[in-house]
């Protein structure tokens, strides 16, 4: 074992896969000269020449006429969103076509495409740099949608994602990249299966799904229940679509409870769709209603004063949580 960033975890994952195929490149904005706007691609210009690309600044080109052209011609390309705000100017890219050119196509071409998207809050980034637009892309057939909350899980599910026949939206949490926790060697790695969550605490009382960061706050929560004899079953989802609806079933059958959190809005949020499924599936079960945690319905303010206000807290799931029994 060793201890590495979350930044540095995706940076072995794009220097292993480059290794071993030399159709993956990489293109985005200020990557290649720049490393990334956050350092996750430092030093990968200087080892793959002319496989690591600046681009305009145009989303609509980094997806479309160079990505997706660039997959459909046979390549593996790895595209940079710079921020996942900037998603919205190339959603018809996004959604009428990475999404739907398999099935168009009749399964006769292929979509082999990584999209990058850092997303969240960071310390002032405001409005229109803060984000968390995971949701809208899990409403797309035809493109799945991963998010990791730690170093392993980075490095593994981007290696996945890059193997991957299929368009795959990779968001990444800008705080988390400097994060640093244990990963294996890499003789020691276990491949990672699109769609399969981890349940990282076991316990019985309660069930605590989340993702990405608002890993964070559910593991907080966990710990401070526990203090207070309540035992908190705490679920990774990392894919968001597919997500794994047999592990969230088979717990919340065993704890009869559920609570749901993640850093982006909650009108609207992911944490309605699993809430209104396991709602429809899984009434029986329940002994108490279901939680959701998310950000209030408003912009991502600049003062820091403010921008605390809008986070989601472990204390907010605690308190919850004791009220449920």
């Amino acid at each position: 074992m060793r201890k590495i960033s979350f930044s540095q975890a995706t940076l072995e994952a794009m220097e292993e896969e480059m290794g071993l195929n030399d159709k993956i490149f990489v293109m985005g904005e200020d990557i290649a000269r720049q490393g990334g706007v956050f350092g996750q691609f430092k030093g990968l210009a200087a080892k793959f020449p002319g496989r690591v690309l600046d681009t305009p600044i145009s989303e609509t080109f980094i997806i479309g006429g160079g990505g997706m052209g660039a997959a459909i011609a046979g390549t593996r390309p790895v595209v940079d969103m710079h921020f996942a705000d900037f998603l919205g100017v190339a959603m018809d890219e996004v959604l009428n076509q990475m999404a739907k050119m398999r099935y168009m196509f009749g399964g006769q071409t292929k979509m082999p495409l990584v999209l990058r998207a850092p997303d969240g809050m960071t310390i002032q980034g405001a409005a229109q740099h803060s984000q968390s637009v995971e949701a809208w892309v899990t409403h797309i057939p035809g493109v799945k949608v991963v998010t990791p909350s730690n170093p392993y899980d980075a490095k593994m599910l981007l290696k996945a994602a890059i193997r991957s026949d299929d368009p795959i939206i990779y968001f990444e949490n800008k705080i988390l990249y400097k994060e640093k926790a244990e990963v294996p060697e890499k003789e020691d790695e276990q491949p990672y299966t699109l769609g399969k969550a981890k349940i990282v605490r076991q316990g019985k009382d309660v069930t605590i799904v989340s993702y990405s960061i608002g890993m964070k706050a559910a593991m907080g929560a966990a710990e401070l229940l526990a203090k207070e004899g309540i035992e908190a079953e705490v679920i990774d989802l990392i894919t968001l679509s597919p997500w794994d609806r047999e592990a969230v079933f088979e717990s919340v059958k065993k704890t009869h409870r559920l609570c749901i959190c993640h850093e982006a809005v909650k009108q609207g949020g992911f944490s309605a769709e699993i809430a209104a499924v396991v709602a429809e599936e899984l009434m029986e079960y329940l002994d108490a209603p279901i939680l959701r945690y998310g950000a209030p319905f408003c912009p991502i303010p600049f003062a820091p004063t403010l921008e605390k206000m809008v986070r989601v807290y472990p204390e907010d799931l605690y308190k919850g949580i004791k009220g449920m029994f």
